[in-house]
């Protein structure tokens, strides 16, 4: 990266040609000797030589480090790559040979010392240490300091039991209690399951690999890794400078004093119905909409009761109709791009919704879930309901995770009043906090000029899949009904054909090669028709969307 400060000469066949050595300056003298014979054992082949040039660099740019090359240059970190790549590879290599000959071995017998692997295999050292790491970890060979590694000694068998109990444990009522104790993860599980090789999925609900900011979020990790007293316990509430910069998101006059950072946006959910509402109480959820909140309703002993939902949102006169018959103090809903709908809360519904909760007593809890997914067509946003409420009325969910990875597990609650020591208490005593090198590369990442680049690059390239995907469906599935193209979000929400067997649908896709959830778990209650959502955001690109409707294509036209 940095020049020489000095030339260094080059090297030429001109010039006197001595018949003896002669000493050369400097300070470190050598003695002139006679090149050994070569050996005719070959010698081990370096990290460098077998290792693969990573994806984008010229194919013609040696991995070798040159001598006084620093690896921080970009040669260096070429070699490195590729060295760290190798060794991770011929350790697992190395694992898996040693693997299959500890069959061979006693319990407690000592395995060949590390110089003799090193030896016997042509790799490095750090091969060897790697693979016994690996090893001990599987609790096959246990190591000693100083006397080497030995088979270890078998694990003793369990002894079967009977755990029949735990059925009446687990389903028995107790006195009084209103709701069924069974917790069901079905309506998460299908957007998490990892779909078999080759198989296309429409059911993703997390950026694909290729559209995260993995560049980004790697090196605010780095610097956040190494900031003073990042590994330190952070504050309760979060760190100060992330809360102020979602509070200046959710606008209003919202302070960083009333927001508390959570780990993601389904933290956050359970959090805050927790605190809202007591076991057994109702809970008004739009319908149809997001099943995993429909699944911490039910675990936390809440009964979902269904308000329908159209192209502009949750019907006002049929919330207040809902509150009167239910006593709910409780409303859930998605303003902005509806999961499943894509809906937008329409602007003269926004006044309405909370003119009802206020009057019925009760909270609205907003989960602003794809804010940062918007589309490239989509206008200005309107600002989140937290905004245009000062009594407290609403309290605001929203997380990263959708616009970067799934693992980068940041969200934030925001409320005005009582209720905010109440969210307080319930997040510190399920989770104590959120760890504080995520929050300092969170604040790293959007406060570095590659997260609007990064926003700007999804948003025009969900725009992109959303206009494929929808004239496939039109070409290709004529009877598919999409009734709302959204300007946000990643998913179109398609009505089949009245009659049609979701299930049998979905499982003829699967074998086609597509995966796609089926409608009926986004329902709190019986739903009106057959309905699947059709992810575009986990899928690879343009190539798989057009061969995904073309396998689902398939599957419908299925006997």
């Amino acid at each position: 990266m940095t020049a020489a400060s000095t030339t260094r000469r080059l090297t030429s066949d001109q010039g006197p040609n001595p018949s003896r050595p002669q000493a050369v300056p400097g300070k470190v003298s050598e003695n002139v000797a006679t090149p050994a014979a070569a050996s005719s054992r070959p010698r081990p082949e370096p990290p460098w030589a077998s290792a693969e040039v990573p994806r984008g660099l010229p194919a013609d740019v040696s991995a070798e480090p040159a001598a006084g090359v620093s690896t921080a240059t970009p040669l260096g970190a070429i070699a490195l790559f590729s060295a760290l790549m190798h060794e991770r590879s011929s350790g697992d290599e190395l694992a898996k040979q040693l693997r299959a000959e500890l069959k061979r071995y006693s319990a407690g017998e000592k395995l060949p010392s590390s110089r003799v692997l090193v030896d016997r295999f042509r790799v490095s050292p750090v091969t060897v240490s790697r693979a016994l790491a690996q090893l001990a970890a599987e609790g096959l060979v246990v190591t000693r300091p100083g006397a080497g590694a030995f088979k270890a000694a078998p694990r003793a068998t369990a002894p079967v039991g009977d755990t029949s109990w735990q059925e009446v444990a687990l389903s028995a009522e107790t006195a009084g209690e209103p709701v069924p104790r069974a917790v069901d993860a079905s309506g998460v599980l299908v957007t998490l399951a990892a779909s078999p090789p080759g198989v296309i999925e429409f059911n993703g609900g997390y950026l694909h690999q290729a559209l995260q900011p993995t560049a980004a979020m790697a090196a605010a990790l780095a610097r956040a890794g190494r900031r003073p007293g990042a590994w330190n316990r952070p504050p309760v509430d979060g760190l100060p400078e992330l809360r102020d910069w979602f509070a200046r998101g959710v606008g209003g006059g919202v302070t960083a004093a009333e927001v508390l950072v959570t780990n993601g946006g389904q933290s956050a959910l359970a959090t805050a119905l927790r605190a809202l509402a007591p076991p057994g109480a109702p809970v008004l959820v739009e319908s149809p909409t997001y099943p995993g909140m429909l699944a911490i309703a039910r675990a936390a002993g809440l009964r979902p009761v269904p308000v329908p939902v159209d192209r502009d949102g949750v019907r006002p006169e049929l919330l207040e109709q809902a509150f009167k018959a239910t006593g709910a103090r409780l409303f859930v809903c998605q303003p902005l791009f509806q999961n499943p709908t894509g809906a937008v809360l329409a602007p003269e519904r926004r006044p309405e919704v909370l003119r009802i909760a206020r009057a019925a007593g009760a909270f609205v809890v907003e989960d602003d879930f794809v804010r940062r997914l918007v589309h490239a067509d989509a206008g200005p946003l309107p600002r989140p309901l937290a905004s245009e409420d000062p009594d407290g009325v609403v309290v605001h969910v929203c997380s990263l995770t959708k616009a970067t990875s799934p693992s980068l597990r940041i969200g934030c609650l925001a409320a005005r009043g009582p209720v905010l020591e109440r969210l307080r208490a319930i997040q510190v005593v399920d989770q104590l906090f959120v760890p504080g090198p995520l929050q300092e590369a969170t604040l790293e990442l959007v406060g570095s000029p590659a997260w609007p680049r990064h926003l700007r690059t999804v948003a025009a390239e969900l725009k992109h899949r959303r206009d494929l995907l929808a004239a496939g469906i039109a070409e290709r599935l004529p009877r598919l009904s999409v009734d709302h193209i959204p300007s946000g979000g990643y998913h179109l929400w398609a009505r089949l054909p009245d009659g049609t067997d979701e299930q049998r649908l979905v499982a003829s896709a699967l074998r086609a090669g597509v995966a796609v959830p089926p409608g009926r778990p986004y329902f709190a209650a019986e739903p009106p028709a057959p309905y699947l959502r059709l992810s575009f955001v986990a899928v690879a690109g343009a190539a798989e969307i057009t061969e995904g409707v073309r396998r689902l294509a398939t599957a419908w036209d299925e006997p």
